[in-house]
């Protein structure tokens, strides 16, 4: 039912090419280069997590890639499509198949959550009966555990229930990519292994693709099949965890000590 609703104009890239290419990338903010020539690809159903020190640019990146943020030079191909100087209604399109998990969970405190998950679906002007619009709330809702939050208010909420009904509202589209900002931050340990499990059991579900950005280094670990450290506005290591917490550079082991 859901996948009926995305747009058939959206042209998907090959099934083994990659869903996500970042090249030649640049972004500054008066004489702050944030981003300086970054390379990325990410193929379907990868996890990737992008690791770097506070300020190195982390959110810059995932908020062009979202189109929140325009890029000084360089490309983004979101599905084979150049995002980049796209008119805000062929953006909208390709954002119907992009989630975002905001670090602050960006949840509106005077909708249930039933509304706040209704929301996307209003927002990008899906055209679904309100008996699928219902169907569609309850099984995200499922997926992540909370159900029987469906007609609570945030506010009732603990921090850890909250972190799931933004993630619940993120699947509501059934996503191809989901970009997650900082999805552990503010939660205590044992919450932040749910998320991640979570988060993982997403993408195992659904083949869905995930950039995350973080620097908690459990998440790192946890959720990551390849990690990138954004170093100097580059790319400047890009490996699986194992590889990198084993590497003798000092920009790099600096991360893992």
């Amino acid at each position: 039912m859901i996948e009926e609703t995305k747009d058939n104009n959206i042209e998907t890239s090959a099934p083994d090419g990659p869903v996500m290419v970042i090249r030649h990338l640049y972004k500054s903010f008066g004489t702050n280069h944030v981003l300086d020539d970054f390379d990325l690809e990410l193929k379907k159903g990868e996890s990737v997590v992008v690791l770097g020190k506070s300020g190195s640019g982390k959110s810059v990146l995932i908020k062009c890639v979202i189109g929140l943020l325009e890029p000084d030079k360089g490309n983004i191909e979101l599905f084979g499509e150049d995002i980049t100087g796209m008119s805000e209604e062929d953006l909208d399109r390709i954002r119907a198949r992009v989630g975002f998990l905001f670090q602050s969970n960006a949840l509106y405190d005077s909708m249930t959550v039933r509304e706040n998950l209704e929301f996307p679906l209003r927002r990008h002007w899906i055209q679904v009966t309100q008996k699928e619009v219902n169907e569609m709330v309850l099984d995200a809702l499922e997926d992540v555990g909370l159900a029987h939050t469906i007609d609570m208010m945030p506010v009732e909420l603990s921090g850890g229930m909250r972190k799931r009904i933004a993630l619940a509202r993120t699947l509501i589209l059934k996503p191809d990519i989901i970009l997650y900002d900082e999805p552990t931050t503010g939660l205590d340990s044992i919450t932040s292994k749910e998320i991640i499990r979570l988060m993982k059991m997403i993408q195992q579900k659904y083949n869905t693709t995930s950039l995350i950005i973080s620097h908690d280094m459990n998440c790192v670990h946890m959720a990551s099949d390849r990690v990138v450290i954004l170093y100097d506005g580059k790319c400047y290591a890009n490996n699986t965890y194992r590889e990198l917490e084993k590497s003798m550079d000092p920009k790099v082991k600096q991360f893992f000590e």
